[in-house]
């Protein structure tokens, strides 16, 4: 007797492929249950796949948690299907066929409940489930039904949708039929304050911004001109209020809430010669956008053996842990339907795997280890410890979590067998369709046991717990006039404040020096390099009905993408600049020299990261980055160097043998005493390149128009 899963081809059991079944097993859910303990006995650490011990399936209970589960259920994707691609930077694709359900006790016995069956009729879409803080309601997105034969553009959007499990209703969060349909929303998470942070298409904002610049209001599409970029916004619990609180050029994904209140996410980080996922967190009103975690960390998956090297994988998924770690799944953009490893990393004192933060800057890692000790592989083909393809932490104070999991099968004559150490060693071995179920993982002890037994033909790809969990602290916006400069507010600009160009990841790299070059009587003042700073802003691409724009209008490199020159602002002496940036855009910047040509060598290097400021922000930079130093730094997030600028030396005087109306207060950079001068507070940028040596002692800066 065997279960099937296609035509001609069986699950096996794998004592002596039939032992187990041959025992005149009872029931079809017996027989199920034993075939599933029998496969993930094969991933034995005798047999190539994991040193965690499997849970035999066999009770009539394996496990019991007193609360209720969520998960997701879909028909496992036909690999002939060219439109079912597993890129991770494909997030609008529609899998027909899933659909949410509930158990209320988190156990094999437990009665299952279809959530959205009604609404979907099994031809609609689940995905991004998440729990609120008391375990009471959960939100996800879903893609109502599928509508055969029609164009992209005219199928449902995704949207947010919450179940309430006191009341047993499901609700539409945004009501408004008209603004529903305004893009995608995908990746809700409640926020500490019962606001909802999710990411979508939308692009509120920036389609304003278009707007007042006499453009048509469009999404902007990624960086790859695969699908417009998604991007966070907020809203309130009841869908109104939405408000766009992120401006890369290609996708933020997977936003989740750390321990300290900020908000964690993915970043597709594509500008210039980059593409990798990073993590990046920011706050609930966009302010104070950091680099989290995993810049140059990205080559530390499974060794590839046709180059001998680590492979890259990317990180999505990020989740906070009860202890202070953060869970990420580990996988590369495609080539694994989907599924990875997870990984725990030390975010509050890494940067990267061997790059700590501030104190621990001494640290050399690992900043990330393995959840769990599974023969995880992510590379394309058969992965010995099977594969995960979600994890929730169940905050109950055991280090549990749960898991969707799918062990390793192999197709061996059209049958579906186990992997062995002998049959993982043919080079010609055939990966199995995944079977995902969800598990319950001890950390401490080291087992796994099945809550949701595998389905052959379906995958469970979702769950996250309803168990309560502590309530991050709530940080509020940032209100004009208290937290920010209201006239700034008012003009819709920022701030950005370098301390020093010539600080290049905490090295003065200024000739002679910073002190050298910012002192007029020094033979360094002069033929200093870095005079100017321009700034640039993104210039958003249009889908091709929208706009069918010519590659030749890229120029000679098509991945630095079209840009607006915003302006010029002068670079002080001492290498800092500081000047008005407008807020709620994608910006660069480049240092230039006294001809307006950008500077060879690292301090000219292009910047690779869009930066973003919300009305009011102002940036502050230590200074610049080596993007070819050895090992790779990374940059972008508070603390990671202290600057080589200390600023002015005292209070009330002037900096060394400079014009004594610029008088300075201890630690300010040159730009801050000129902007505080000359321009009240900050200063516009110009339009042209304009150069004022006001720092030589006769010049009056109070005389200029």
């Amino acid at each position: 007797m065997a279960l099937h899963d296609a035509p001609g081809v069986h699950v096996m059991s794998h004592q002596a492929e039939t032992d187990a079944v041959n025992r005149g097993v009872g029931s079809c859910a017996a027989l199920l249950l034993t075939a599933i303990a029998t496969l993930l006995g094969a991933c034995s650490s005798g047999s190539g796949g994991t040193d965690v011990t499997i849970g035999s399936g066999q009770s009539a209970d394996p496990v019991t948690l007193d609360f209720p589960v969520f998960y997701v259920k879909r028909p496992v994707p036909d690999p002939e299907d060219e439109d079912l691609i597993d890129d991770a930077r494909e997030l609008r694709r529609f899998e027909i066929g899933a659909d949410l359900f509930m158990r209320d006790r988190a156990s094999t016995s437990a009665p299952e409940v279809n959530l959205t069956g009604a609404e979907t009729e099994g031809l609609g879409d689940i995905r991004d489930l998440d729990v609120n803080y008391d375990g009471t309601k959960v939100i996800f997105s879903m893609r109502a039904q599928f509508i055969e034969n029609a164009d992209e553009e005219d199928q449902p959007t995704w949207n947010i949708w919450e179940y309430d499990v006191a009341t047993r209703s499901l609700r539409r969060i945004i009501q408004s039929d008209t603004v529903e349909e305004e893009g995608h929303d995908i990746a809700p998470h409640y926020l500490p304050d019962g606001r909802i942070v999710f990411t979508s298409t939308r692009q509120r904002q920036s389609r304003a911004i278009l707007l007042d610049e006499s453009k048509p209001q469009f999404a902007a599409q990624d960086e790859d001109d695969r699908e417009p970029a998604f991007v966070l916004h907020v809203m309130d619990a009841n869908g109104s209020n939405i408000h766009q609180i992120s401006f890369n050029q290609s996708h933020d994904l997977d936003p989740a809430v750390l321990p300290n209140g900020r908000i964690v996410f993915t970043r597709w980080e594509h500008h210039v010669d980059d593409n990798q996922f990073d993590l990046y967190s920011v706050n609930p009103d966009g302010s104070d956008l950091q680099l989290l975690y995993g810049a140059n960390s990205h080559a530390t998956g499974t060794v590839d053996p046709t180059t001998g090297a680590a492979s890259i994988i990317q990180f999505v998924n990020p989740r906070p842990m009860q202890d202070g770690r953060t869970l990420a799944l580990v996988r590369p953009f495609e080539g694994t339907s989907e599924g990875g490893d997870l990984v725990l990393i030390d975010t509050d004192s890494y940067v990267d795997n061997t790059q700590g933060v501030g104190a621990n800057g001494g640290l050399s890692g690992p900043a990330q280890v393995r959840a769990l000790p599974t023969d995880v592989r992510t590379i394309p083909g058969p992965s010995p410890g099977g594969r995960y393809r979600s994890a929730s932490p169940l905050f109950d104070g055991s280090n549990r979590l749960l898991v969707s999991w799918s062990q390793c099968r192999l197709v061996e004559a059209g049958r579906i067998v186990p992997c062995t150490s002998d049959r993982l060693r043919d080079p010609n071995a055939v990966e199995a369709p995944p079977l995902y179920g969800v598990y319950v993982y001890d950390v401490p002890r080291n087992t796994q046991q099945p809550v949701v037994v595998p389905q052959e033909g379906f995958i469970y790809t979702e769950v996250v717990s309803g168990s309560q969990r502590t309530l991050p602290p709530v940080i509020l916006d940032r209100v004009p006039g208290v937290d920010f400069d209201e006239e700034l507010v008012n003009e819709a600009v920022g701030v950005l404040h370098i301390r020093s160009v010539y600080d290049i990841d905490g090295v003065d790299t200024a000739p002679g020096g910073i002190a050298a070059v910012r002192n007029p009587a020094n033979a360094a003042y002069a033929p200093r390099p870095a005079r100017f700073l321009r700034i640039e802003k993104a210039v958003s691409q249009p889908d091709q009905d929208t706009r069918d724009v010519p590659g030749t209008a890229f120029g000679p490199n098509r991945a630095l993408g079209m840009r607006d020159i915003l302006g010029y602002a002068p670079i002080e002496p001492d290498g800092s600049v500081k000047v008005k940036v407008p807020a709620n855009v994608a910006l660069s910047i480049s240092v230039l020299d006294a001809n307006g040509r950008r500077l060879p060598g690292v301090i000219g290097s292009r910047h690779t990261n869009w930066l973003q400021v919300v009305p009011g922000e102002e940036l502050e930079c230590a200074g610049c980055h080596n993007p070819n130093s050895t090992p790779p730094r990374a940059h972008g997030r508070a603390g990671l160097t202290t600057s080589v600028n200390s600023g002015a030396p005292t209070t009330g005087s002037p900096f060394p043998n400079t014009n004594a109306a610029l008088f300075a207060d201890m630690g300010e950079t040159m730009a801050e005493v000129r902007n505080r001068i000359m321009c009240s507070g900050a200063c516009e940028p110009s339009v042209d390149i304009v150069f004022d040596d006001y720092w030589q002692v006769n010049y009056n800066p109070l005389s200029t128009p």
